[in-house]
């Protein structure tokens, strides 16, 4: 809460004209019923009345226009306020998620991110505007109107004041339970972000496998959660209306009662009753403005907090580096493990290749070969060992140095729904000639060039309208546009015919000499020509050497090559 707050500080000036308008307005407001009292029975019994009455309707009439003019005016800033904290908040949010550590990012989860960077940020809008339109215009016609109501009738407001510690015990307590309950909601709509988003980028596959009325009956389900919890905390919030409103209309109730004796005793007059009825009718509203507030807060609150777990996350976590190496090879790791939180994902893997090599891995599905390349570019640290780069540990690189020596087509990568132009350029300000020469290295300016409007094509949502193939090759065009120290494809030729994958390694291999290149694939033909090749099976290292002596030495890499190759392999290998 502190956290989304302290936005407000560099508003302080205009949350000040507008509170302070806010509370010229309020109080005008406040006179209204007193200078109608005083109307009614102190001008109009006069015998010469008429002018009086006219001065003083003309006074009510500057009151009501101060008021009013007041209160448009601080709503009007109020909700500029709002606006701005609320893009400086959303805007800071949002560059704190892509800061994420990706350890972070999976604790966090993705929907819960974007339910952050969307709902939550909208709760706190809504808080930061009521706080100001009604935070202090509700608490001085509450407390101004009590205080009032002394003015006028002193009795009649020791009644209605008897009422006001069980209204503010009330609000205090539901809001208390409030922010719980919506704190609990916005977890449930995490859930509900993630359900869609999983299946809107799975909708053709649900459709293809006839799933569609599984995914809407699990969808149901989680949904149904959704409104259970946004129903508990409604009725719960919206407890504090009814209740409020059945103490202050006992409360009236006793007033009328008791009022009708002092008029029909003589102790008290009718200007002063009706006049006390308006500071009801104020104070009544001021409760439900007050009611409204709480809600908002309670709301607000809990997100704010959401808010600020993600604001004050700190950074990759504290170094714990090894010193340089000059003896290193170029790219290595030394005796790395590391786990995603569970059983160790790599264990105890050593390998080091020189500057313009080509490392292949390979191994099977779940062998830990990305794992590698998310170790290489810091998005996790390794829990055991070091992950080397030109001698140095990577944890000694700046973040944003290290990455952008790599040039990376992720085995999951995205496209924009922008130009071919914009997706290989990706807002690097790459020249036309640069952008064009990494396509025709990627076999990408074929296809490109056939298109109607050549690099100025659009792309549809992920790339729909291209094939498999033709979205890697612009993939691998990306990763290449920027001349990278180090080239990392992990799986990026899978959708390619071996005749397009070949002609690519030898257009890398010629243009790109003293490129590193780390190159991970399922099919062997893809990496068989490495300088280097790592061959994992269940997390470990169990081969690493040239096509040729892997061949000779490695049980697994020969049981892949035979099986790819169409042979069948036998129980004693």
């Amino acid at each position: 809460m502190k956290t989304a707050l302290s936005y407000l500080r560099g508003l302080k000036g205009r949350m000040a004209c507008g509170l302070t308008l806010k509370t010229v307005g309020s109080l005008a407001e406040l006179f209204l019923p007193l200078i109608m009292a005083y109307m009614i029975d102190t001008v109009a019994p006069r015998p010469d009345s008429e002018g009086a009455l006219l001065l003083w309707g003309v006074v009510m009439l500057a009151f009501a226009v101060v008021a009013l003019a007041g209160n448009i005016v601080a709503n009007r800033m109020a909700s500029k306020v709002a606006r701005d904290v609320t893009e400086r908040v959303r805007n800071d949010l949002f560059e704190k998620t892509l800061s994420l550590s990706a350890r972070k990012t999976d604790e966090v989860t993705v929907p819960s991110l974007v339910s952050r960077l969307s709902s939550d940020t909208y709760n706190v809008h809504n808080m930061i505007g009521m706080i100001q339109r009604l935070g202090v215009r509700a608490p001085i016609l509450l407390i101004g109107g009590v205080v009032m109501t002394f003015t006028v009738e002193p009795v009649l407001a020791l009644v209605l004041l008897a009422v006001v510690p069980v209204l503010a015990a009330v609000v205090l307590i539901v809001s208390k339970k409030g922010i719980v309950l919506y704190t609990s909601l916005q977890k449930a709509v995490d859930g509900m972000v993630r359900k869609v988003r999983d299946d809107y980028s799975g909708a053709r596959v649900i459709k293809a496998l006839s799933k569609t009325e599984y995914e809407s009956r699990s969808f149901e389900g989680i949904n149904e959660t959704v409104v259970a919890r946004e129903t508990k905390a409604g009725i719960t919030m919206g407890i504090t209306n009814p209740v409020m409103n059945m103490f202050l209309n006992l409360g009236m109730t006793a007033v009328i009662l008791v009022g009708a004796y002092r008029v029909a005793a003589g102790k008290a007059m009718v200007g002063e009753i009706i006049a006390f009825t308006s500071y009801f009718t104020i104070i009544l509203n001021a409760v439900i403005s007050v009611s409204r507030i709480f809600v908002n807060v309670s709301k607000g609150s809990a997100s704010a907090r959401r808010i600020g777990e993600i604001l004050k996350t700190p950074g990759l976590p504290p170094k714990n580096a090894l010193p340089f190496d000059a003896s290193a090879p170029y790219l290595s790791f030394e005796n790395v493990t590391f786990s995603y939180g569970g059983a160790p994902v790599l264990k105890n893997i050593s390998f080091g290749i020189g500057k313009g090599q080509t490392l292949g891995v390979i191994g099977a599905t779940g062998s830990g070969k990305t794992t590698l390349v998310n170790l290489l570019l810091r998005f996790y640290e390794a829990d055991e060992g070091a992950v080397r780069l030109d001698g140095k540990d990577v944890k000694n690189y700046d973040v944003k140095e290290l990455r952008e020596k790599f040039g990376v087509v992720f085995q999951n990568d995205f496209l924009m729904a922008a130009s071919v132009r914009e997706n290989i350029d990706f807002e690097r300000g790459l020249t036309d000639e640069a952008i064009e020469r990494a396509a025709k290295i990627a076999k990408a300016d074929g296809f490109i060039a056939a298109s109607e409007e050549g690099y100025d094509t659009k792309l549809t949502a992920q790339g729909a309208n291209f094939s498999g193939g033709q979205k890697q090759r612009l993939l691998i065009a990306r990763a290449l546009a920027a001349d990278p120290e180090i080239l990392v494809l992990d799986d990026s030729s899978s959708a390619l015919d071996y005749k397009t994958d070949a002609a690519l390694r030898k257009a890398l291999s010629e243009n790109y000499p003293d490129t590193t290149i780390v190159m991970i694939a399922q099919r062997i033909s893809s990496v068989r020509f490495a300088d280097r090749i790592l061959v994992l099976e269940n997390g470990e290292a169990v081969g690493f050497g040239t096509d040729a002596e892997l061949m000779q030495r490695s049980p697994v890499y020969r049981k892949i090559y035979r099986s790819q190759a169409g042979e069948e392999v036998c129980d004693a290998e």
